[in-house]
């Protein structure tokens, strides 16, 4: 049985991680979609679901008085990744496929430019480039399909990041 506090903290801040990552993205969006392949708006995006991730572990420590078993952290880090992920992809899944389409299309052109420019500074050569640029042409990395393959991806990697973090926030034993 899952323990009140961990579920109650993991579902309210899975649900700030879903509504702060889908706030960024509806940001970028309305300020200018360039930001969408830019390398620091990802990192902007892990700091804030690392930040918010930290404050739950610490405050989920503190309401059960110090008593945090590795199980409890673990629970409680992994609702809340779930919860905001599964928030965040659907987000993501409206805006490319039923409130904006065509920015699939803008997208990916930018990120063929971006690609040509970065690949042309370290000397990639030309038929390797030319290979990369139809293979990214042929798929659709927004569609409902690839966005939920990528949550599977970012859930794996996300819990690989909690097994950290419950590792660091666990309480000691008596044994200890």
């Amino acid at each position: 049985m899952i323990n009140e506090i961990v579920k109650k903290n993991g579902l309210t801040y899975g649900a700030i991680i879903g509504i702060v990552l889908s706030l960024i993205t509806a940001l970028m969006y309305a300020i200018d979609i360039e930001l969408f392949i830019a390398w620091w708006t990802t990192l902007l995006s892990f700091s804030v679901f690392l930040i918010i991730s930290i404050i739950l572990l610490s405050k989920t420590k503190k309401d059960l008085n110090g008593i945090f078993p590795f199980k409890d952290a673990f629970t409680t880090y992994f609702i809340s990744s779930l919860v905001g992920l599964l928030i965040f992809v659907v987000f993501k899944i409206i805006l490319f496929n039923f409130i904006d389409p065509t920015l699939k299309d803008t997208l990916l052109d930018l990120s063929i430019k971006y690609l040509v420019s970065t690949s042309e500074k370290f000397g990639v050569p030309a038929s390797s480039l030319n290979e990369t640029i139809s293979n990214l042409k042929e798929t659709d990395p927004y569609s409902i399909v690839e966005q939920l393959k990528g949550t599977v991806f970012l859930l794996f990697f996300s819990a690989l990041l909690g097994l950290i973090l419950a590792a660091f926030f666990k309480s000691k034993s008596t044994q200890e």
